[in-house]
């Protein structure tokens, strides 16, 4: 273990889309566990979009971020965090972090499955595909799926959760066609379209000219309206994110056809994935299999080293990953 701790803290609000000067990485001695504590080095960080609405006011100033995150156990003072167990916390954004047994949990462990993936479609990210499709959506199979940000963690997560529940056809949105490419040929996404490609109503008209079920709504405004002219009768919308507006500082897209929610009995409802924790078990009894088998694989973009922490969260501000954003420590060999 080294000497020095690194932490990323935010030193400004930033007004439209953050850059690397509104964060700094300032340098400690490594801390040391009081009674009752354990003192971890983390190993794996998560990226998340989040993280962008936070920085508007949640996040403290000229103090350490909060993210999901996995450690290992290197100095303990209390029996419920064992020296050498790997555990997930919160008190991410930096390379060490002192946490209690309340704070922090053992992680559980699946043959042949990268740790790394209890960040992606077991983690936070998946249980929120998962309950959007099971709690909120209540997918049936057959049921035709629009999801928008397809590319994203959430989006690759819910094509694969989703199309191993049955769902009928599988239409996505992503930014590039590379990425739409990808998705059709790996995900399981039957037709995807680049929104950069012209207006998303006509777009999401072309590629499902018989309608909607259901549409995961991870960005907001255009796509949203188109969704709702798409929808079929009784159809749901699960709202996740609104990607569209965290960096925008001009007006919000106005929806012009709210009153078809009314006139086709549609559904909207939005969630926070925290309250739906004991679904955690019920995922890892649905997907664990799946990714064993090899029928499900990961889709992630990995950044080597703590020090690349805010370039990585950049990028996929910018939509420049595939999948889930996860930043790996130097040498993480589990």
């Amino acid at each position: 273990m080294t000497e020095t701790a690194l932490t990323v803290h935010q030193t400004t609000r930033p007004y439209g889309f953050p850059a690397a000067e509104h964060f700094a990485f300032v340098e400690s001695a490594v801390p040391a566990p009081g009674p009752g504590t354990a003192l971890v080095e983390n190993l794996y960080w998560s990226v998340d979009p989040y993280h962008r609405e936070m920085m508007d006011g949640e996040f403290a100033l000229n103090a350490p971020l909060e993210g999901r995150t996995l450690g290992r156990v290197v100095a303990s003072r209390t029996p419920a965090l064992r020296e050498g167990e790997i555990v997930f916390h919160r008190r991410g954004w930096r390379t060490h972090c002192v946490v209690t047994p309340d704070e922090a949990h053992t992680v559980p462990r699946f043959d042949g499955v990268p740790l790394r993936a209890r960040l992606g479609i077991l983690g936070g990210t998946g249980l929120t595909a998962y309950v959007g499709l099971t709690r909120i959506a209540e997918l049936r199979e057959g049921q035709d799926v629009f999801v928008s940000a397809a590319a994203g963690g959430v989006g690759t997560a819910t094509g694969r959760l989703a199309r191993l529940m049955g769902a009928g056809r599988l239409i996505g949105s992503t930014g590039s066609a590379a990425k739409a490419a990808y998705l059709t040929g790996h995900v399981g996404y039957d037709e995807v379209f680049d929104y950069r490609a012209g207006p998303p109503a006509e777009l999401l008209a072309k590629a499902a000219p018989d309608g909607i079920d259901l549409y995961m709504d991870n960005v907001g405004g255009e796509h949203l309206e188109a969704a709702i002219s798409s929808l079929r009768e009784y159809g749901r919308i699960v709202r996740i994110g609104t990607i569209a507006q965290y960096n925008s500082t001009g007006t919000p897209h106005v929806l012009r056809n709210l009153p078809d929610i009314v006139e086709k009995s549609l559904r909207m409802e939005g969630f926070l994935v925290r309250d739906y924790r004991e679904v955690q078990e019920e995922l890892y009894e649905f997907v664990v299999p799946h990714l064993q088998s090899g029928r499900v694989t990961l889709d992630e973009t990995v950044s080597e080293g703590f020090g690349s922490i805010v370039d990585a969260f950049l990028g996929m501000l910018r939509g420049e990953n595939r999948g889930k954003v996860i930043v790996r420590a130097a040498g993480a060999d589990v």
